[in-house]
Formats: structure tokens, C-alpha cells, sequence
């Protein structure tokens, strides 16, 4: 039997408050599950039901026989939607257009605050564009400009843009030429170092539609030869 929606989300809220009001921090491990019940008066499958949602936030993670464990994500506002999955053209154009909107004023800012540390991790993830696979939440180069803004807001929200666009993401650094990438990175890096919030902004706005240009294309390209490939084979059934 299932509680009550509305118990369950007080619940889930409850939890919440008790990982702030005991500043337990992401690898930390979270009260058992009849701890918890007992805590707050409710049954042991309620609590994890509560926590349950809380997983599927990304907020805290069960692992079976050694219990919840917080994760980075309970910090967060804005959350990605795990179960989407876009994989056409007009996802991945949509992902540049939502980009091309907001990361050149990420790149203003970021030449605004211009940190010590910020710096330091972008010019590392500068390289990271001379990899055909990388993970987007460690080392990928926007989402380090996105926090070198100092914008948490920001921040999250390409960090999730990036994992919900994910595989259209991975698609276009094949498409895009490596070291162009990685020049217009270094480029972009340049006037933020400088403190040139115009200039920085430019240039990333240049970058994206660059890559906006060859995932196009790119995509026209495949259907040409997908449209070909297709003529064929029905004139050879014929």
C-alpha cells in the first residue's frame, strides 16, 4: 500500500532538513531507515519511499546493506530530468540555441570576477577539447566558465542542459574539429584573463554558432547519404 502522497512529501522534506540541520555533507551517510521511521513517527516503508525520491534527485543514494549515503546534488536548485533522452536534430539544435542565449553572458561575467582558482581550473580544462570523451560535470571546459561567473544559478542550469542534452552534447564533439575547439577555448579564456567581458562574450557566442554550423552540416550530410543509400538499395530490389 502506498502513503499518502502528502505524508511522503513531508517527509521528503523532513529528510531534507535533517542532512541541512546536521550539516552532513555528500559522502556522508544519512540515519537508517528505522531511525528515521522512529524519528518521525511513520512507517519504515514510508521513509523509503521518502528517500526513494530523494534518490531520484540524485540528492542521496541507497546502497543495499550499507545504507544512504548524501550526494552533491542535494545542493543543487536546478535538477536535469534523468529519464530524457534526446537523440535528433532539433535536440541538438536546441540544446546550441538555449547555449548561444546564455553562455556568452556566463563568459562576461566570468572576465567580471576573473578568481585566481577559476582561472587555474579553466586553463586545465582547456585541453579536455583534445578528448573525444569527456564527462560534463568534471573538467569540461563550460561548465567551469559557467562557475568561474560565480552565478550558482547559472552554474546548474548548463551543468543541466548539459546532461539532459547529453548525447546530442557527445555528437557534436565528434562533429567539431578538436583543435579549432580547443583554440576558440584558449581564445575565449584570453579576454576573461584580460578582463574583457565584451570580447569574451564575443568569442563565445562565435564558438557556438560555429558548432551550431557543423552539427548542420554534419546532419545534412548524413541525410544526403542516408537518402542515397536508400535509393539505391530500392533500385537494386527492383
Amino acid at each position: 500500500m502506498t502513503a499518502p502522497i502528502g505524508l511522503v512529501e513531508r517527509l521528503t522534506r523532513e529528510i531534507v532538513g535533517t542532512i541541512r540541520t546536521q550539516n552532513l555533507q555528500p559522502g556522508q551517510t544519512l540515519p537508517s531507515a528505522k531511525a528515521l521511521a522512529e524519528r518521525f513517527e511513520v512507517t519504515v516503508p514510508t521513509v523509503r519511499e521518502a528517500l526513494r525520491r530523494l534518490e531520484a534527485t540524485g540528492s542521496v543514494e541507497l546502497k543495499h546493506g550499507s545504507g544512504t549515503y548524501v550526494r552533491e546534488a542535494i545542493n543543487r536548485r536546478i535538477l536535469d530530468n534523468p529519464h530524457y533522452v534526446p537523440v535528433d536534430l532539433a535536440a541538438a539544435i536546441e540544446l546550441l540555441d538555449a547555449r548561444i542565449a546564455i553562455e556568452p553572458g556566463i563568459a562576461e561575467l566570468a572576465a567580471s570576477v576573473q578568481g585566481d582558482s577559476a582561472v587555474e581550473t579553466m586553463e586545465t580544462a582547456v585541453d579536455n577539447a583534445l578528448q573525444l570523451h569527456t564527462e560534463v560535470p568534471a573538467g569540461h571546459f563550460h561548465v567551469e566558465l559557467a562557475k568561474a561567473s560565480g552565478n550558482r544559478a547559472l552554474h546548474e542550469m548548463l551543468v543541466s542542459l548539459l546532461a539532459i542534452h547529453s548525447r546530442t552534447q557527445q555528437a557534436a564533439r565528434f562533429t567539431y574539429d578538436r583543435l579549432r575547439d580547443h583554440d576558440e577555448h584558449a581564445d575565449i579564456l584570453d579576454a576573461i584573463k584580460r578582463g574583457d567581458g565584451l570580447e569574451a562574450s564575443h568569442r563565445t557566442r562565435k564558438h557556438l554558432e560555429s558548432i551550431k554550423a557543423a552539427v548542420l552540416a554534419d546532419w545534412s550530410e548524413q541525410s544526403a547519404a542516408d537518402s542515397s543509400e536508400s535509393t539505391t538499395t530500392e533500385g537494386t530490389e527492383q
